[in-house]
């Protein structure tokens, strides 16, 4: 007999899921993390930006964090196809070690209200962003895309410049939309600009894991957006997946702009480079490639659009 309420097997998972403790970490509390969640959420900005009922702002609770990563469980393991193990099966959420330091960016629709478990209705979160700084990264063993690309050399031979990490970008399908987008860029624009963060790197996916099936997507980027040398990531040896897989001149260059994600697409507006190599991620079912974004890089028009302090849609 399957057991529900407070005594369910999913409940207790995910209550009781346990952290390790880490030397230099102000340890709390948060169950389905491997790590103590870091100090500070309540110093969050009051807001990034604002666009009708929807705001981007960063989490300021470990219960908005677990929102987030229910979130992201919805979009990664129900509707795409990342196949999830037993404790994320049983938590409904996408949880690692990296939640306990990042930052979470949030979108939050004030129209949009949902009963929480005491019954308060509270505004639906229905987009995320994983915040990484390079900071807090070299004080907790490297970010997060170094499992898949040598990022190092890059960080190495730029040591005046300050890199920041994005990564688990969603949205929920209702929201996938032009305001929805602007608002999130609004509020990584905003967190640029106060944590005087000067490249922008992180992994972005195209859907499958035959890279056969996307080699005009992967080649379109091979051939219009890998990253000059001085910026050039590969992915890791024993990962790196061939991008140049069909000859320039053989390319639909207008089909393969239109299949490319939308994500990837508005990266390569702002300006984007493209690493070496493809990876591929099979429990999330995807294709990653490599994003560098030097912030000396952006679209001029983007940063215009903005505004330079970013006020454009400051609350």
């Amino acid at each position: 007999m399957v057991r529900s309420g407070i005594f369910s097997p999913r409940k207790l998972v995910e209550k009781f899921t346990p952290f390790v403790r880490e030397p230099g970490m102000a340890a709390r509390w948060f169950p389905g993390l491997t790590r103590p969640l870091r100090s500070g959420l309540a110093d969050a900005p009051a807001s990034l930006g604002r666009i009708g009922s929807l705001e981007v702002r960063l989490a300021r609770s470990a219960k908005e964090i677990k929102a987030a990563q229910k979130l992201r469980y919805h979009v990664f393991y129900e509707e795409m196809s990342a196949i999830a193990d037993a404790q994320t099966l049983a938590s409904k959420r996408d949880v690692d070690a990296f939640d306990a330091i990042c930052d979470h960016m949030l979108v939050i629709d004030h129209a949009s209200l949902k009963r929480n478990k005491i019954g308060r209705l509270q505004p639906q979160i229905v987009g995320t962003y994983r915040l990484l700084r390079q900071t807090v990264a070299d004080r907790h063993g490297g970010f997060y895309t170094a499992a898949e690309y040598d990022i190092q050399p890059l960080i190495d031979a730029n040591p005046g410049l300050n890199f920041l990490e994005l990564g688990r970008s969603c949205v929920l399908k209702p929201y996938r939309n032009k305001r929805t987008v602007e608002l999130l860029w609004h509020g990584i624009w905003s967190y640029v600009l106060m944590h005087r963060i000067d490249v922008m790197i992180g992994c972005a996916s195209i859907e499958g894991t035959d890279p056969d099936r996307i080699a005009t997507q992967l080649s379109f980027l091979h051939h219009h957006a890998r990253a000059p040398e001085a910026w050039r990531v590969r992915a890791l040896p024993e990962r790196h997946v061939e991008m140049n897989r069909l000859a320039k001149d053989a390319l639909n260059e207008k089909a393969a702009l239109r299949d490319l994600p939308p994500l990837v697409k508005g990266y390569l507006r702002l300006g984007a480079y493209i690493g070496d190599g493809a990876v591929i991620d099979h429990q999330f079912g995807t294709t990653d490639i490599l994003i560098v974004l030097p912030v000396s890089a952006l679209n001029e028009r983007y940063v215009n659009y903005y505004g330079a302090d970013a006020s454009r849609y400051a609350s």
